[in-house]
């Protein structure tokens, strides 16, 4: 419809409106608003407004800072020579400080055998070394008697049985799976640590 209506017509309200969309557009005249309801303009913002590194302290406030400061670096350098001394004096009183370095994933205490033993008795700190971790090994060897024994009965020993006397693929798949899986638990329980 609009485009049929006569031209004065089209450009009538464009006319009142300020506004010439063109030829295809009718556009509605807006009234203006009242000159009491309009709003003052803010107050500019100051230079440094968005500033977030800006100080806001005086130059007073600065000296005193600057003292303040001053005051913590001779603290801090203080607590630096009284702690260089009293290495000094652990070092002359043949206290030395280890470094935990054992084991290399969780250290907690300190053992270097290559760099702190003497050569002709690092054989025999070894076979110590071993004897050490002896007990742990027959440890994992009971868990692995008391968890083993029982868990191949059940995962692969028992489906292997019950294959045999039914003739169930489905047993036999079974049997498959964990026996692969008991023999790759021995091969890592034969060469890990």
């Amino acid at each position: 419809m609009l485009l049929y209506q006569d031209k004065a017509t089209r450009e009538a309200p464009a006319a009142q409106s300020g506004y010439s969309g063109g030829s295809l557009y009718a556009t509605q005249p807006r009234p203006s608003p009242p000159s009491s309801t309009r709003l003052s303009p803010l107050p500019p913002e100051p230079a440094d407004f968005y500033n977030d590194f800006a100080s806001p302290h005086t130059n007073k406030d600065i000296k005193t800072m600057e003292k303040e400061l001053l005051a913590k670096e001779v603290e801090l350098s203080r607590r630096e020579k009284e702690l260089r001394r009293r290495e000094e004096a652990a070092a002359r009183a043949g206290v030395v400080i280890e470094e935990k370095n054992w084991p290399s994933f969780f250290p907690i205490i300190h053992h270097d055998i290559n760099n702190e033993i003497p050569v002709h008795l690092q054989r025999t700190q070894y076979v110590a070394f071993a004897s050490l971790l002896g007990p742990k090994i027959w440890f994992l060897a009971v868990i692995y008697f008391i968890l083993g024994c029982p868990g191949a009965y059940y995962l692969w020993y028992r489906p292997l049985y019950r294959a045999m006397r039914n003739d169930s693929a489905l047993k036999f798949g079974w049997f498959f799976l964990f026996y692969l899986v008991h023999i790759a638990f021995c091969v890592y329980a034969t060469i890990s640590p």
